[in-house]
This record gives structure tokens, sequence and C-alpha cells, in this order.
């Protein structure tokens, strides 16, 4: 056994050990004291104890790895240079200041299966020790959690109260926003207070918090423009954000459909970074096949990979350049193929 955890151990054996006195008993002045001394040394020595069990807002259980989320972005998340590079100067910048002005505010936007869900997932693991299964990591969907039109006066109240809560609980609080798109225009502006440059609302900061929104709205634009490079026989590397952001901003903002549909965020340029999601190609579907391979501890082969994506539905039809769903279904594609 490891010689921390015996001494753990040993710990809470002395401390619950007070249900057994009786049995003991008779025990000497002396010997009383010299416990207590040998317990009050134990609990210097070991002042963090409690921690070493159960997640806290400490750094033992929160430390952003820098290293790591780059490692993931580029080893991981296939056909997103754009993405990759955003999201780690975002972060890194983010979570080595001490003193952020507001909350980072990231705002995803991509048609599905380009990774926006997969990049919240390697944010977390880099932050959290837990990753996504940490306490302090809340993901909300938009049908699951704000089914309801006729309930959204109270969706609001009880998203402020929750968001509150819990970075009363942990000033590093990571909120996921799913389905935005999906969401009641107008139910998102009941956080806007929590996003905007407040030292402290009713006591509370919430400068070093995390709000991370994802959705579909802004696809649309962002095939668009992935089409023209592609027309034109330009690489879809060359691609940058300021090829994409003035677009996609308007697309979301303006999307009557969309839970950003004319938002004060937006308006009031809460929104630190709209990270385009580029749509997926032929090649890229073959990389999350053969990744997907890999994890599931399977020797990868392209055969089975190409396989796969042959199977997914492409467009536009004639040429068949992206992926309708992305890397979407490749498991349970997989799943038939091996």
């Amino acid at each position: 056994m490891n010689p921390r955890k015996r001494h753990v151990l040993l710990l809470w054996m002395l401390i619950c050990s007070g249900g057994m006195t009786e049995a003991i008993e008779p025990i000497s002045t002396t010997i009383a004291v010299g416990m207590a001394a040998t317990l009050t040394a134990f609990l210097a020595s070991y002042q963090n104890i409690f921690y070493y069990f159960n997640e806290c807002c400490r750094p033992e259980w929160i430390s952003f790895n820098k290293t790591g989320l780059k490692v993931d972005l580029q080893s991981k998340l296939v056909g997103q240079h754009i993405a990759s590079r955003i999201i780690l100067k975002a972060v890194s910048g983010f979570m080595r200041n001490d003193n952020p002005k507001k909350p980072l505010v990231l705002s995803l936007h991509g048609w599905t299966g380009t990774g926006k869900n997969f990049v919240s997932k390697l944010i977390a693991e880099n932050i959290y020790r837990e990753g996504m299964e940490s306490s302090f990591v809340h993901v909300f969907t938009s049908t699951l959690h704000f089914p309801h039109p006729s309930e959204y006066p109270t969706y609001k109240s009880r998203l402020q109260q929750w968001i509150k809560g819990n970075v009363t609980n942990c000033e590093r609080s990571m909120f996921i926003f799913d389905e935005m798109d999906k969401m009641h225009p107008g139910l998102i502006d009941s956080i806007k207070p929590y996003l905007d440059y407040y030292d402290k609302l009713d006591g509370v900061s919430y400068r070093k918090a995390i709000f991370i929104f994802l959705s579909n709205t802004g696809g649309d634009s962002i095939i668009k423009t992935a089409l023209e490079f592609w027309k034109t026989g330009r690489n879809r590397d060359e691609i940058e954000l300021k090829d994409l952001e003035t677009s996609l901003s308007l697309a979301v903002f303006n999307n009557n459909q969309s839970g950003f549909y004319r938002t004060s965020l937006i308006d009031k340029n809460l929104v630190d970074f709209f990270v385009p999601f580029l749509p997926l190609e032929y090649q890229h579907v073959v990389q999350c096949t053969l990744a997907e391979m890999e994890a599931r501890g399977l020797k990868p082969n392209k055969d089975v990979a190409n396989k796969v994506a042959k199977d997914l539905v492409f467009f536009p039809k004639s040429e068949r350049v992206f992926s309708v769903k992305g890397c979407k279904t490749i498991v349970s594609k997989l799943d038939y193929y091996t």
C-alpha cells in the first residue's frame, strides 16, 4: 500500500475509534496524552487530509495543464485548425490571469459532428482532475433542462440561482450550454450580469468562471465559406477566423430560432470568441475512425476506416466533399464493421 494512503487510513482509524473507548478502558492519562500529541502532530503534517479523498475547489483538483490541452487539440481534434488555435490561446490566457476582468465566454458554432462537444471535454479534462465528471463542471441541454416555453420565467430564475450557487461554491466553475440553437430566445439573457465586467454581484465574483455555448447556428455560414474555398481550389487550412467571424456573429445574432437571437450577450460584446468549426471532409472521417479504433484498444485498420467513411452521407451530392454528420455516427458504424 502507498505510504501516504497507509497514513491516511491510520488517521481515520484514530479519528473514528471513539466508539472503541469502552472496550479499551481503563486507559491511563499518560497514554491518552501521548495519543493526543501524536494525533495533533499527524494532523499538522496532513492538514489537507480531508481534501485528499473528496473533490474540492483547490489546486489539487483544479489546475490548468496548457501542454496537455495543446497536445490534445493537435492530436485528437480533427480538421479544426481555427478552433484549435483560438481555444488554446483563449483558455491559456484566461487561466494564467489571476485577476480577469470578466468570465471567459466561448461560443462554438458548426454543424453536428464537427467537434464542439469534444472540445468542451478536452478543456474540462485539462483544468479539472475529474474532467467532465467534476462537480464543478455543469452541463445544460436545452431540450432536457428547458423544454417547455411556458416555463421560461421559472427557468430564468432557476438558472440564475443555479449559477450563483455553484460559483459561490467554487469560483473556477465551468458552465456548458448545449443546443443553444434550440433554446428559447431571451432565456440566456437572464445570466447576462454574470458574464459582464463586475467585480462582484451580491458579494459573489464570477470573473474566474468559464461559460461555453454550443450551437449549430451559423453552420450554414461556415459551410458557405468552406465551399467557396474548395471551389476556387484553395486549401481549407488557408481559411482564417477573419474570413468567418463577421458573417458568423451576424448569422447567430439574427437567427430568430436561436437562443442567441438579438441577445444582449452579443450586443454588449460579452462573448469573447465566436469559434467556427469547419465541415469535415472524407479524410477527416477516416482519421476519426482510426482514432476511435485506437481508443478502443484495436489495431488501426485503414481499410475498415475507409468502409466506415464510405457509408456516410456527403454533400454536395455530386462532389461528396463534406460529411453531413461529421464524425458523429462513426461509433455505431465501427461497431458494425468490427
